[in-house]
Formats: C-alpha cells, sequence, structure tokens
C-alpha cells in the first residue's frame, strides 16, 4: 500500500471539493492508497459516512522493491522504456501489474453494476486509472495489444486527469 500523504496543497483541493459538492452520495470509495483516503475523508466527514474501499489504485508498472530510494528524475529512463517496449504482458518485476493486468481491473470495476444501483458513488482514485476508465468507455472493445497500449499513453500524456478532477461513468 502506497504511503505518500497529501500535501498541503492537496489538503486544500480535498477540502474545497467537499465544501462544493453538491448532494449527497450513496456512498464513498477510496483506493487503498494514503493520498486517496485522505481526499476522501472531508466529504465523509461532511456527509457523516464511511470510507470503503475498492481495487481503483494507480498503475505499478515499475517494480516497487526497485524504485527504492530512487526520485522521478532518475527513474525516468525506466518509465521510457516501459512505454516503449508496450508489451502488455510486461511485469518489470516483484509488485508491478502487468497493462493487461490493469486493463482488467478497470474492466472489473465498469462491469460492477451492484454499486451502480445505490445511487450516486463517489471513488477516489488516481489519475492513470480514471484515465484507464474513460479509455476503456471510449473503446470498450478494443483488444490489448501493444498499438492499445501506445494509444493510451498518447492520450494519457495529452489529455492528463488533474487532481481532484471529477470524471463521471
Amino acid at each position: 500500500m502506497d504511503g505518500i500523504a497529501l500535501t498541503d496543497l492537496g489538503v486544500r483541493q480535498a477540502e474545497d471539493l467537499a465544501e462544493n459538492w453538491t448532494g449527497r452520495p450513496a456512498a464513498i470509495v477510496s483506493s487503498p492508497y494514503v493520498r486517496a483516503r485522505q481526499t476522501a475523508e472531508p466529504l465523509a466527514r461532511r456527509f457523516g459516512m464511511p470510507i470503503g474501499t475498492a481495487s481503483v489504485q494507480e498503475f505499478t508498472y515499475l517494480s516497487p522493491p526497485k524504485c527504492v530510494g530512487t526520485t522521478a528524475a532518475s527513474r525516468r529512463s525506466w518509465v521510457l522504456a516501459y512505454w516503449d517496449l508496450s508489451d502488455p504482458d510486461h511485469r518489470d518485476g516483484p509488485g508491478a501489474e502487468t497493462f493487461r493486468e490493469f486493463v482488467d481491473r478497470a474492466r472489473r470495476l465498469l462491469a460492477d453494476t451492484t454499486w451502480r444501483d445505490r445511487g450516486e458513488v463517489v471513488i477516489f482514485c488516481h489519475g492513470q486509472f480514471m484515465q484507464m476508465v474513460r479509455w476503456l468507455q471510449e473503446h470498450p472493445a478494443r483488444p490489448v495489444d501493444s498499438e492499445a497500449m501506445r494509444h493510451f499513453r498518447t492520450v494519457d500524456l495529452k489529455q492528463p486527469i488533474e487532481h481532484c478532477q471529477q470524471y463521471r461513468i
């Protein structure tokens, strides 16, 4: 589980989101990552609701043990190499997810209709996960291959999802 906490700016954004939210959600769900849960907390407090947990965490395509003690700048070449390889079944190492597994995880969320029957469910997740959900809605039948992986990466870079951005399914 990721232990990176929100910055002061992130805390303010989460509080603003909760303050400006219209309507009471039927449920509030978060990824298991600390910063997603911290983003959900102000909304949960406002409505006196518990926060559920779902497998909507960020795409971990680089092996976490390999990344210990590194910076974003020092990992840059690994990131570029991963996406240049464009192998949907490539696993970088222990704790890493393949692109195909990532796609399948997002597809499971979209296929799970049980939460939709409850009304508006607010899910606090992460940029690439939201991007994958959006991408799958636009390309539901697209096979998971090298071309799809390259296309997803292009969309992710050209149309990034911002912090506290809302996307409705």
